[in-house]
């Protein structure tokens, strides 16, 4: 029982730093349109994004390569979860756009 409770926590480890990773991918596109420096917000939030993540995989889910697969899993989950939310939040916002043209 105390695997099962350690897997699911490296689930969820995963699914928050997938969650971290994609939100910030998706917050750091929209926000290219107003940026003056492109090149500079695009280099730091992948470097700030990529480093989380890979701490976060390195400190949270330890040197089991079971609770690393689960992890891998719950970021996997967390990129499709983010990918259809932002989809439908983006065809929105295209459908008011067209609408007031």
């Amino acid at each position: 029982m105390n695997e099962f409770i350690s897997l699911l926590f490296s689930l969820l480890a995963g699914a928050l730093l997938g969650l971290f990773f994609f939100a910030g991918l998706w917050w750091t596109v929209r926000k290219i349109e107003s940026s003056k420096q492109v090149a500079l917000l695009m280099i730091s939030s992948m470097f700030l994004r990529t480093g989380v993540v890979v701490l976060g995989f390195y400190f949270i889910l330890g040197d089991n390569w079971q609770h690393l697969l689960v992890g891998l899993l719950g970021f996997i989950i967390a990129r499709i979860i983010i990918t259809r939310l932002t989809r439908r939040s983006d065809q929105s916002d295209n459908s008011m756009t067209a609408g007031s043209l």
